[in-house]
């Protein structure tokens, strides 16, 4: 009876964690096993009496498609300019966030506004403002004379790019902001006094005491706003769908319509099971580089 006593005593942890491992298993470590397996198939919707093993073929495909080359392309001009934009961004508003003044808890409550609306309606409030015809972009720029006539900036080949960019921008900023922002506050306030002495100003305390406190957060969020990023489809396909001519289709995009609106689940499993590859050896390579979490940054 002891030895029984004994064994429930051991299992009963497991039997506590057992429910979430079953949820893990059920929603992401199938999900992923499938999209390999998937990745191997003849699976397309719209030609059925193909379906069955395709070895590599789906693979051999891809590395000869030129669609798929250039929506690498655009998934790494996405994220570099949006990852470095929003970090260099909430770096600045997050300071400014931590200085003392008057309507400060205001200030920091409205600078969270963008990152708590959905990303859908982010979408529909900035195509709004860059409809050609009545948006409040063109609307304000022509009154300030900046522009003689109204541009389509969501179909304009000089303008779309930029403009989404923005919009994204306005909705990310606020995520480095929140987490820079909780690393500057545990920043010792002696340190600063002790600079103070020794006649530092503020951009010597900025590169030599807040940037090396700010390391691990800095690294942390910009490698999850980073994967966020290469994953991001709602802003992009909502706002230019891809276009025009397919000089917004990222990555996922790519996937997305090649498995989704195509039917071709086959060749759109293998487009993920790369960007799944790329993102991991992403995170590695970084994670490596940065020294997160070593030993010489404790």
């Amino acid at each position: 009876m002891k030895n029984d006593g004994a064994l429930r005593t051991q299992l009963f942890p497991y039997l506590l964690v057992a429910p979430t491992v079953i949820l893990i298993l059920s929603f992401l470590v199938y999900p992923i096993a499938r999209v390999f397996y998937l990745s191997f198939q003849n699976y397309d919707l719209t030609q059925a009496w193909k379906d069955g093993f395709a070895g590599f073929k789906n693979y051999q495909k891809l590395f000869h498609d030129g669609k798929f080359y250039s929506s690498l392309t655009i998934t790494a001009k996405w994220v570099l300019t949006q990852v470095v934009g929003q970090l260099v961004l909430g770096t600045v508003v997050a300071l400014l966030l931590n200085q003392k003044f008057k309507g400060r808890g205001f200030a920091r409550a409205i600078s969270l506004v963008p990152w708590a609306v959905s990303g859908v309606l982010v979408t529909m409030l900035w195509t709004l403002m860059y409809d050609q015809s009545s948006g409040l972009i063109n609307d304000m720029l022509m009154k300030s004379g900046i522009i003689s006539k109204k541009v389509a900036w969501l179909a304009d080949s000089r303008t779309f790019f930029p403009a989404v960019n923005i919009a994204e921008l306005w909705r990310g900023v606020p995520f480095f902001a929140i987490n820079i922002l909780a690393a500057l506050q545990s920043i010792p306030a002696d340190v600063y006094e002790s600079s103070a002495i020794d006649g530092c100003g503020p951009v010597k305390n900025f590169f030599y005491i807040t940037l090396p406190y700010l390391k691990e957060s800095i690294i942390f969020a910009t490698l999850l706003r980073g994967i966020w990023e290469f994953n991001s489809i709602d802003m992009i396909f909502t706002m230019t769908n891809g276009g025009p001519m397919d000089k917004t289709t990222t990555l996922p995009i790519y996937m997305m319509k090649t498995a989704i609106i195509k039917g071709n689940y086959g060749y759109g499993s293998t487009i993920g099971v790369i960007a799944f590859l790329i993102l991991l050896v992403f995170a590695v390579f970084y994670i490596k580089v940065s020294g997160f979490g070593g030993e010489e940054n404790e």
